[in-house]
């Protein structure tokens, strides 16, 4: 994820008024960094900007979000994948689990607060992951310099014994 705290967020829902709300939902809980688009066509061919997060129509006139969602994962294997959708079947939703998906979300009158609950967790377990990744970073350069240090003592005290009192 570039930006934990302010990702990339795609929108793509064709119905242009629940577009617009999606949007503006999710800049009045401080992501302002959001696109919109109306079709899956019109987010693959913007998928060079690697967004952090696609919130997603299952329905979509030409493709289905989850044929937007295989494309896109070729491209951007980490981008993660929300449906946002009024398909309302348990069926579909494992689907799009299956295919990579990180959740699905049935619209009603939670659906946009689940929303921003989903992307803050996605958030923060990216920042978590980096974190880690620092730990883990930070671990592995104490020893090296600790088998450099150890080296550098032994290698000392074969050339100068005397020193060492050998």
């Amino acid at each position: 994820m570039q930006n934990a705290k302010n990702p990339l967020i795609f929108v793509v829902e064709d119905n242009q008024m629940y577009n617009k709300l999606v949007v503006s939902y999710l800049k009045t809980n401080k992501f302002t960094n959001v696109m919109s688009f109306l079709s899956g066509e019109d987010v693959l061919k913007n998928m060079d900007k690697n967004p952090d997060i696609v919130i997603q129509d299952y329905l979509l006139e030409g493709m289905t979000g989850i044929e937007v969602l295989i494309k896109a994962k070729k491209t951007n294997p980490n981008v993660e994948f929300i449906f946002l959708s009024g398909q309302d079947s348990i069926e579909i939703a494992i689907n799009s689990m299956k295919y990579g998906a990180y959740d699905y979300i049935v619209k009603d009158q939670m659906a946009l607060q689940k929303l921003v609950n989903k992307i803050y967790k996605i958030t923060s377990v990216t920042e978590l992951v980096k974190s880690n990744k620092r730990y883990k970073i930070g671990v592995i350069m104490f020893f090296i310099g600790l088998g450099v240090l150890v080296l550098i003592t032994l290698v000392l005290a074969i050339m100068y014994p005397h020193i060492f009192g050998m």
